[in-house]
């Protein structure tokens, strides 16, 4: 029941959309825009923190007129940093983390924008890259595990910043193409082409960066680091393909497929598999 009302709470917001757009197209598409960049979940408060959050030691990085929520697992001078995904927040790792001790590593987390406790309203992969520039900067971890888009945000960080102290990479469920995401949400509320060129023209110029070539499996050839990319074949938020094709293309590349984990990717047996390749020499 709950997945036919959402049907037809979605299809419903599309068919308003594509009214709109033949009365009034720039109200029609500022609001497409708006749906597609402010995540509907995912933000905390001080007051409804999860207890997994508030046992650890907090920070806020001041950037660009953002600030930047931090949580920290002390350790050892290795260093990891968690990027989590889409709706989402610090969290998500809560179920990875007693695996991720066993590193005996200093442990970062950060809430993207608009997401946790971090500012903005609006998410988006390049605004997210420099959250993660300005934390690598002050941090200067060794290793990035990224979930979803934070795995796109992640490689395109590499892209723009190349940053030989980072070792290895661990990305779950992460997509390739921005095209896709795109895609995606057009196929979703069944958007017409005013509305379509719209959200591509609007995001190419937020973003400074041409959709069509944003692909994680592009920029992955340059890419020295070591990766462990893990993806479910069930995965109904981004599919199967796009681990494939980032693997396919990273030259050091581990790449394994899961059955039946879903995009959410919460497995013991992958994060021990995943700690197993955190400890290589």
């Amino acid at each position: 029941m709950k997945k036919i009302k959402y049907f037809i709470l979605v299809k419903s917001i599309g068919f308003y959309l594509n009214i709109l757009s033949y009365i009034n197209p720039k109200k029609a598409s500022v609001i497409a825009y708006q749906l597609f960049s402010e995540p509907r979940k995912g933000k905390l408060t001080k007051e409804n923190l999860p207890k997994f959050l508030q046992n650890t030691s907090t920070e806020i990085i001041e950037y660009n007129n953002h600030q930047i929520q931090i949580y920290k697992w002390l350790g050892d001078d290795n260093v990891i940093l968690l990027v989590h995904g889409w709706e989402s927040n610090a969290s998500r790792w809560k179920k990875m983390m007693p695996f991720l001790h066993q590193t005996g590593s200093t442990i970062i987390a950060i809430d993207a924008p608009a997401h946790g406790l971090s500012s903005g309203k609006e998410f988006n992969v390049p605004q997210y890259t420099e959250f993660i520039h300005a934390t690598i900067q002050k941090y200067n971890p060794k290793t990035i595990i990224a979930h979803s888009i934070g795995g796109a945000a992640s490689a395109f960080y590499l892209h723009k910043y190349p940053n030989s102290n980072l070792e290895k990479i661990v990305l779950l469920g992460s997509p390739s193409e921005m095209k896709i995401i795109i895609d995606n949400y057009i196929n979703l509320l069944s958007l017409n082409s005013k509305i379509s060129q719209y959200l591509k023209k609007q995001s190419e110029d937020r973003f400074n960066v041409k959709i069509d070539t944003f692909s994680v499996h592009l920029f992955s050839k340059n890419f020295s680091q070591k990766a462990y990319i893990a993806h479910d074949s069930h995965d109904k938020i981004v599919n199967v393909n796009e681990g494939i094709k980032i693997s396919k293309t990273w030259t050091n590349a581990i790449y394994h497929e899961t059955q039946g984990l879903g995009h959410s990717l919460h497995d013991e047996k992958l994060y021990t598999q995943i700690t197993a390749f955190l400890l290589e020499a």
